[in-house]
């Protein structure tokens, strides 16, 4: 027999358990995309002396895209892939350092990760985590090169060969001003590798770089209701090291890079590269230093480079900050940031407070989690009927701020790994999260709290909106108490894995809520012969035939003539395995057959599930919706943990993710069978139990 998902899933869940528990997806000892190892891979090729071709990323149509990057598409016409030794006569990966000038678009619409990447070469250690030191064009050249990102929770080393996409002797996507410098196509290539195709990263918000570069978590500012310490947030925020990105709101697609009078792109995403205070003609000036990733186009107004402004600015703070060259960076006043840009998007690398100068490490809590149509993806709180059904964390705050009674806190829930499903027509799932006090359930977090609670308890707090972002986070401030978050999709049954990250100034501590897996029954009456009715007593005669006993295909004709006459139940009629598996359950005697008071007690068995199916059959359509379903498995008396919900939704409901009578039969006969031998209990052998 095969090894359950479940057994195999909790096993996996343990592995990786010890593997970070030893370090492993943290930066020094990042999880290697793929199973590639750079070391051992680079260490072959110099000693076969061959250069490395990645078979995992080929050079080839599959990799560079799907749609406007597809095969046959024009703008992949003529693309040929290129090691940079067969096109640059002197190529070098860094040189000087990585400056923002080696990060000039192509004909990717990526500049959202180019302003990403801009921010990051102003810190080295961030950079040098995602671009590992020790890669070069001369020593030990052998064609591969690594770099390292932060998925969802953990570090990844994602492997690639230096052939990169050429068109006409010129990089078609990003490439350096001087032409010469590669590290910064190189990386834009293993972050291709890593979302499935160059065409995944067109389109996107600055946000998703910061994060993937820095493992941080990020807070958007909408500028026209700009906090009134704006300007020193961004200070603090650069002084630390963290990462800023902004951009112009469109209203529609025929806005999009659409160039202002000024020479602002719209739609197009920005780095801001630093802030300053400058005295002019006796004021103090707030100044931002802006950045756009095409390496031109900047911004013609005031403080633009050659602006009549500098002249009345200190010759040594002029020599310092002005610009003179077209490399898209420019200054601007703060109050023209303000009136121009839209949207600030800020990367704090550990969650710094932003209303306090000094650095503060928060307490940090990381869940993976996960919507299945049908069990989990319960939507928001316009679908009460279903939004019960959603993962749930708790929250316990304990500690107010210093000087403060609330306490606070900053959740980010992040989707996974939807850039690589575009090439399957989706994309970002519209998401969010509620928070409630729990104070009813305090100390409790073997209860996942259901539809009722929801009903008669409103929100404590949520996020701002609910949006087809990669991650939705919000800043929070509540009293003391017990909280749970609970995140999910805008409508229900949408598909989705997601991190869920909770990040908190004091220690907070936090867990997922679920059910205990218990069922309390109620007690079997087991009836002596004689004190079996004498009509049910004849029917199972005539029934049985001479033997007095029912056999699996007797059973199978007798629940199928009976159920045949339940006009208002939907069946496809019980199985021969459904039949095998009540037999299995009511056989005290091991003859393979049920005689009268087995045959009874299941009797007896089958009408209290028909009184269930009917009671939380809501709609009375003849069958049972999967929400329906847990509620009615509750009813029955058993609490499952949510995968082992989503295991019977999976096993039991058809195509519509409803549930006929004779599998929700089936279903309970397999519950009762598996709880009859309690000392058995564990998940692993439940599944075994339900999907053998």
């Amino acid at each position: 027999m095969e090894e359950p998902i479940y057994a195999t899933g909790m096993a996996a869940k343990l592995r990786s358990q010890w593997d970070r528990d030893e370090g492993l997806g943290q930066n020094h000892k990042a999880v290697k995309f793929l199973g590639q190892d750079y070391e051992s891979l680079k260490a072959y090729c110099l000693q076969s002396r061959k250069l490395f071709e990645d078979t995992l990323f080929p050079c080839a149509a599959s990799s560079l895209g799907f749609k406007e990057l597809g095969p046959n598409s024009a703008k992949t016409s003529g693309v040929r892939w290129m090691r940079p030794t067969e096109f640059c006569r002197c190529p070098e990966f860094i040189v000087g350092g990585a400056t923002r000038t080696d990060i000039c678009q192509g004909s990717l619409g990526d500049c959202w990760l180019l302003a990403a990447i801009a921010s990051l070469t102003l810190n080295d250690n961030l950079l040098h985590r995602v671009v590992p030191h020790g890669q070069s064009f001369q020593q030990e050249y052998a064609g591969i090169f690594h770099f390292q990102f932060w998925q969802f929770g953990e570090w990844v080393d994602v492997v690639i060969d230096d052939r990169l996409p050429v068109k006409d002797g010129k990089l078609v996507f990003v490439h350096s001003a001087e032409g010469t410098e590669f590290w910064s196509a190189l990386l834009e290539k293993a972050y291709a590798k890593l979302n499935g195709c160059y065409e995944a990263l067109s389109g996107g918000s600055t946000s998703e770089g910061f994060e993937d570069f820095t493992g941080g978590v990020t807070e958007a500012f909408e500028l026209r209701k700009a906090p009134s310490d704006l300007y020193g947030i961004m200070r603090r925020a650069i002084d630390r090291g963290s990462l800023l990105g902004c951009s112009i709101d469109i209203t529609g697609s025929g806005e999009m890079e659409a160039v202002t009078f000024k020479k602002l792109v719209k739609g197009h995403a920005y780095s801001v590269t630093g802030v300053e205070e400058v005295n002019y003609r006796g004021s103090p000036t707030k100044l931002v230093r802006i950045r756009n990733p095409w390496g031109e186009v900047e911004w013609t107004g005031a403080w633009s480079d050659n602006s009549r402004e500098w002249d009345s600015v200190d010759s040594s703070v002029r020599s310092r900050l002005q610009i003179r060259s077209e490399d898209g960076e420019f200054w601007m006043s703060f109050s023209d940031f303000l009136r121009e840009f839209s949207r600030l998007e800020l990367c704090n690398l550990t969650a710094d407070a932003l209303d306090n100068s000094q650095l503060k490490k928060w307490s940090t809590s990381v869940y993976s989690g996960e919507w299945r149509r049908g069990s989990t993806a319960g939507g928001c709180r316009n679908f009460p009927a279903t939004f019960w059904l959603n993962p749930q964390f708790k929250i316990t705050l304990q500690h107010p701020d210093s000087g403060h009674s609330d306490c606070s806190f900053l959740v980010g829930l992040m989707q996974k790994d939807r850039r690589k499903k575009r090439r399957e027509g989706e994309d970002m799932e519209t998401i969010g999260f509620a928070l409630y006090e729990v104070s009813c359930f305090a100390g409790s977090s073997a209860v996942h709290l259901k539809r009722d609670f929801f009903l008669t308890h409103a929100s404590s707090a949520r996020s701002e909106t609910f949006i087809n972002l990669r991650e939705v986070s919000s800043r929070l401030k509540l009293p003391p108490g017990e909280y749970i978050v609970v995140p999910s999709t805008f409508e229900p049954n949408k598909e989705a894995n997601f991190v869920l990250r909770v990040f908190s100034e004091k220690p907070a501590n936090s867990e997922e809520l679920d059910d205990d897996v218990v069922a309390d029954l109620p007690p079997e009456t087991q009836l002596d012969e004689s004190q079996i009715d004498s009509s049910f007593k004849n029917l199972f005669r005539q029934l049985a035939g001479p033997d007095m006993e029912i056999s699996l295909t007797e059973l199978q004709t007798i629940l199928n003539r009976i159920i045949s006459k339940h006009k208002d139940l939907k069946t496809d009629g019980f199985t021969k395995e459904a039949c095998r598996s009540m037999i299995s359950l009511m056989d005290t005697d091991g003859s393979g057959k049920l005689g009268l008071t087995e045959f009874h007690v299941l009797w007896e068995k089958i009408k209290r599930y028909l009184t269930i199916f009917r009671q939380f059959d809501v709609d009375k359509s003849g069958t049972m919706s999967s929400y329906e379903m847990r509620m009615a498995l509750e009813s029955a008396g058993f609490k499952l943990t949510n995968q082992l919900f989503q295991l019977i939704i999976l096993r039991y409901t058809e195509d519509d993710m409803s549930l006929d009578f004779d599998n929700f039969v089936t279903c309970l006969v397999r519950l009762e069978t598996m709880f009859s031998e309690s000392h058995y209990c564990t998940p692993s052998w439940i599944t075994l139990t339900m999907f053998a």
